[in-house]
């Protein structure tokens, strides 16, 4: 896809402007998908220092609850904390290409490299780090959702 850009005193400051031959119009939704979850960042803990860190949402894999807390997991195996219980990360992810796949976990679908069904109807999912998770039965309606 070729990129121009253009300057505008019209657009307000926050207002990006794309135009597109009317055969993309089908692409649309992942163009404006992927633009804000480049914009997108969360603001983690890093536990060894008790810092705050800003890090992109497309940069995690896994955000599992732990108590009232979240670990999260990035795709380079970096761990981080979330003070926020799992519920509330979810609200906040609802548009992302986040999916709650059970209880205590969250994954990024950009990073799911396999899934298959398993015995007693749940999916199995491998992710592109080599870890594996089983999508529960009442969270299969959503899972399919979002990657069919």
């Amino acid at each position: 896809m070729k990129l121009i850009f253009e300057i505008s005193s019209l657009l307000e400051r926050s207002t990006a402007k794309i135009v597109t031959h009317p055969e993309e119009q089908q692409h649309w939704d992942s163009i404006r998908e992927a633009i804000q979850q480049m914009d997108t960042k969360m603001v983690v803990i890093n536990a060894k220092n008790n810092r705050n860190v800003q890090i992109p949402l497309s940069s995690i894999t896994v955000i599992q609850s732990e108590d009232r807390l979240c670990s999260v997991r990035l795709i380079t195996g970096e761990h981080y904390l979330l003070p926020k219980r799992l519920k509330f990360v979810e609200e906040d992810l609802c548009e992302q290409h986040f999916v709650r796949i059970n209880n205590q976990t969250i994954i990024n679908t950009a990073c799911i490299q396999t899934f298959a069904a398993t015995q007693q109807a749940r999916i199995q999912v491998e992710l592109v780090d080599g870890s594996s998770y089983y999508v529960s039965r009442y969270y299969i309606k959503q899972f399919r959702g979002k990657l069919v």
